[in-house]
């Protein structure tokens, strides 16, 4: 993990003296690996810290196997333990029931999907977009039930960062593979006035608000950076390296997610290639770039050997 400090230089384009780094590893593969993958993330001090004890099995969560069901009433299912969950049961299954749907009296803060994916597991995947090709007078009263409490979590938040130039973190998956679910214009009529609202009141206090969004969405970073966006995490496949610099270079800080769909199937030479090409392509020596990757137990073991390597190496690449 890279100095904080050079965090917030790369974010404000102030010369960092490297490119920032991380990695995490999903519990799944720690659970296949374990003695073996901390052999190698003990290999990697500046990535993971000093060498730890740790309990393989230790799994909490939608990560343990069963159903979870949240405070919106969703009902998360998972059969495997030590993967993450997903959404089976949507407790808003016809536009009848929006006129009914009451939010959380329970704060949650900001879960991973706290907007639109809320949305889509609040009414099912087909159904809202049924809903935004339709445009009924539900779509927005549902946004508007969604938004009202994710404001009231902003303003409980805020509250809590009682001193100025922190980075709140949010997480919220707006693409899919190929393109945004809804067209740019829609996003932009429904979705952006949301993200503004939730958003502007940190950039107001003085914060930097930090936003992990995976899938293709490339289109509307323009737009996620008028909401107030200072760092964006998009995934590098699903936009395309150049069009994340068209966009993103000089404009915006870019924590990149790393090809999670490249790891499991590539040698470690094409690691090694991946990481010193979005190096090149998006770093630049007044910073604006971290370099961040995920693994799971579809990764080979050299495979992460070299994922780690690399973003040791090319960090330096602008110093």
């Amino acid at each position: 993990m890279s100095p904080p400090n050079d965090r917030l230089l790369s974010l404000l384009y102030q010369r960092p003296s490297c490119i920032p780094i991380s990695a995490s590893i999903l519990p799944a593969a720690w659970m296949k690996y374990r003695e073996a993958l901390q052999e190698v993330v003990d290999r990697h001090p500046l990535l993971f810290g000093e060498p730890q004890t740790r309990d393989y099995d230790a799994v909490a969560g939608t990560y343990v196997a069963g159903e979870h069901i949240d405070a919106w009433g969703c009902v998360w299912s998972n059969i495997k333990t030590g993967m993450e969950s997903y959404v089976t049961g949507h407790p808003v299954p016809t536009r009848e029931a929006v006129h009914t749907l009451k939010a959380p009296e329970r704060d949650i803060g900001f879960p991973h999907g706290f907007m639109w994916l809320r949305l889509s597991d609040l009414r099912g995947f087909d159904q809202i977009m049924l809903d935004f090709g339709e445009e009924p007078p539900e779509l927005q009263r549902l946004i508007d039930i969604v938004l009202d409490y994710n404001l009231r979590q902003g303003r409980l938040l805020l509250e809590r960062l009682t001193s100025p130039g922190q980075l709140v973190g949010f997480g919220d998956d707006l693409g899919t593979q190929a393109a945004l679910p809804i067209s740019p214009a829609q996003w932009r009529r429904y979705l952006k006035p949301c993200f503004e609202r939730i958003y502007r009141p940190f950039r107001d206090a003085g914060h930097y608000v930090y936003m992990h969004t995976d899938g293709h969405i490339w289109e509307i970073i323009p737009d996620l950076i008028d909401c107030g966006v200072n760092v964006v995490n998009p995934q590098v496949r699903a936009n395309g390296l150049h069009n994340l610099a068209r966009v993103c270079r000089g404009k915006v800080c870019v924590a990149l997610d790393l090809d999670r769909q490249l790891f499991p199937f590539g040698t470690p030479q094409d690691m090694d290639d991946h990481v010193r090409e979005c190096a090149e392509v998006l770093g630049m020596p007044e910073g604006g770039l971290w370099l961040h990757a995920e693994l799971n137990e579809d990764v080979p073991l050299e495979n992460m050997e070299a994922v780690f390597s690399a973003l040791e190496t090319y960090r330096t690449m602008y110093s």
